[in-house]
């Protein structure tokens, strides 16, 4: 099995490289470009090639490594650092913008598990949060295109954010502290996060990257409540689609390591490390989940997604600033 995956695997490592590369030197956000490198390589996931297992199996397990590999980067004392607070606005903004998708959702045309995965993709961490999220929705024909036009969008969000947000924060007066929570909370990306909040100053760096990390904690506790909620309501039998596992194995991945790494028992050197494997197994898995997907199709998406999208992004920035002015900042 591993041999006949090799091939699949070896081409969407290759796109993870190349994105990165290009990423590295001319400054697109490295999942955007392993995304759309993969696109352009469509013929290699078509049936009876050589290379369509390893893809396929690459765009699920490699992505689940990955994700569980995120929770070596999440510990209590981190988020005890930030302040009860604060902690509790960043959780609520999470759902508030989920329920905010399923509602909107309805007005453009788009069922339950679109606004789950878009609303859950914005409110944690963009591109990963959209991949974890999809593998625990019933699967339908659609699936994969939804989820690439879902990765595609938040990235593309998300780097628009980064430049903008920013000189908002300027502009609202913010200092550097309070200028790190809103970047922290409401753009998509980690990548995209630290850029942003450096760009201001160290402390906004560091306290945007906190935040952030508090959003990627949420990743394991929403995607089982969804998992919950599926299968007690019986929606996947309704729309036709297979149900999920109650608890996937990589977000128990993720709660062990976050665990353990509460405990003190993971080196800060070996977290790191882990974080880095991360961000590798993640461009991996999104150039595979790219070249499954046919870009023909994803533009079928329609421009209802694109508005639901913004908006719940608008709705996420709108409601961490107005929960800073509440809380003093």
């Amino acid at each position: 099995m591993l041999r006949g995956a090799f091939p699949g695997f070896a081409v969407a490592s290759l796109v993870a490289i190349t994105a990165k590369f290009l990423s590295e030197h001319y400054g697109a956000p490295a999942m955007l470009l392993a995304l759309l490198l993969g696109l352009a390589l469509n013929f290699l996931s078509e049936e009876g090639t050589r290379t369509a297992p390893g893809i396929g199996l690459t765009a699920r397990s490699v992505l689940r490594l990955g994700v569980a590999l995120l929770g070596a980067r999440i510990s209590v004392e981190m988020l005890a650092q930030l302040g009860w607070s604060l902690i509790l606005l960043v959780i609520a903004g999470v759902v508030a913008t989920i329920l905010f998708a399923l509602l909107v959702a309805r007005f453009v045309g788009r069922k339950w598990r679109f606004a789950l995965l878009t609303g859950g993709s914005v409110a944690i961490c963009g591109a990963s949060a959209a991949m974890a999220i999809s593998a625990v929705l019933p699967r339908h024909e659609r699936s994969e295109r939804d989820l690439v036009f879902t990765v595609l969008s938040v990235t593309v969000l998300s780097t628009v954010c980064m430049v903008v947000y920013p000189m908002l924060s300027g502009w609202l007066g913010f200092d550097q502290r309070t200028a790190g929570v809103f970047l922290g909370g409401t753009i998509h990306d980690v990548a995209q996060v630290v850029g942003a909040g450096f760009s201001i100053g160290p402390e906004a760096g560091e306290t945007a990257t906190l935040v952030k990390l508090i959003r990627v904690s949420m990743l394991a506790p929403v995607v089982l409540a969804f998992s919950i909620i599926i299968r007690s309501r019986g929606l996947a039998d309704n729309d036709g689609g297979k149900a999920p596992p109650l608890l996937p194995g990589f977000v128990i991945g993720f709660l062990v390591l976050a665990a353990v790494n509460s405990m003190g028992l993971i080196p800060p050197a070996v977290a790191a490390a882990a974080g880095k494997v991360s961000t590798w197994c993640l461009l991996i898995a999104i150039a595979a989940v790219g070249i499954k997907t046919s870009l023909g199709k994803m533009l079928e998406v329609g421009p209802g997604a694109i508005a639901l999208l913004v908006a719940e992004t608008v709705f996420l920035g709108a409601w961490v600033i107005l929960g800073l002015h509440m809380i003093g900042g």
